[in-house]
């Protein structure tokens, strides 16, 4: 069941530079949330913070909360590995594992979190296709190396990977920077689709995108190079668009800068 995030006072460091500082905001289940701002803010690094990923990195870590329905995600002896479970992410740049059929693939998480029958598996496997819209496109392929997919059809297998562990919460980070425009029609459409299941937070750099897959919109920007980025507003995406509240989201929705 898709969840609700709820995040105060957040600050992330790598080592002792301050990356981003203070945020605190709502994300609603059942939507999408675009997170938007120029390069350097700390969109993708925020975006990290919310599943515990920010900590893989060498001198990664946090101050404030993330609050999955009530459920403080960073609290003692809470286990990183089940967060990212619940958390689910899919990154920038197509990355299926290069020596695994496209079944595999699916199947990965599955089988790293516990005993599956063949027969069970396979109809998580399908059900998953089916959800990121590919299976029609490689039912009859499902042992050859998911490596040899185009690039919206890897990325439509990562987020296959990444709902058959049935996570609550979706993170994509530019999921279509990579891609062509039919390929990136593809991703938004089945964005659309898979919030009536999952609560979705993206981040892109295309203003155009935010405004046509997500419900709501948070600008991030910094004040100066090197220092911490910060929130700017959130707000429902017709309003941030057509009417934001703070002249620094609407100078960098009309292209003033960034």
């Amino acid at each position: 069941m898709a969840k609700r995030i709820d995040i105060g006072g957040l600050t992330a460091f790598y080592g002792s530079h301050k990356a981003i500082e203070d945020i605190s905001m709502t994300v609603e289940p059942r939507s999408v949330t675009a997170f938007i701002g120029p390069s350097g803010c700390g969109k993708s690094t925020f975006l990290r913070t919310l599943n515990r990923m920010h900590e893989v990195t060498p001198g990664g870590r946090v101050e404030g909360k993330v609050l999955l329905d009530d459920e403080d995600l960073y609290g003692p002896g809470v286990d990183p590995v089940t967060v990212r479970r619940t958390i689910g992410m899919v990154f920038q740049r197509p990355n299926p594992f290069p020596t695994m059929s496209i079944y595999d693939n699916v199947a990965a998480g599955l089988r790293l979190n516990g005993s599956y029958k063949k027969n069970q598996l396979a109809d998580v496997v399908e059900k998953s296709l089916r959800g990121a819209n590919l299976w029609n496109e490689v039912k009859d392929r499902l042992n050859k190396p998911g490596s040899g997919l185009s690039g919206g059809q890897q990325q439509r297998l990562c987020i296959a990977r990444a709902i058959a562990v049935e996570p609550q919460v979706l993170l994509m980070d530019e999921p279509c920077s990579a891609l062509d425009p039919i390929s990136t029609l593809a991703i938004e459409d089945l964005i659309g689709e898979l919030k009536e299941r999952f609560t979705i937070v993206i981040v892109t750099h295309n203003m155009q995108q935010a405004a046509r897959v997500s419900d709501r919109t948070a600008f991030f920007n910094l004040s100066a190079v090197g220092k911490p980025g910060r929130l700017i507003e959130i707000d429902e995406t017709e309003r941030i668009f057509s009417n934001p509240s703070v002249q620094a989201t609407e100078d960098y929705i009309s292209g003033r800068f960034g």
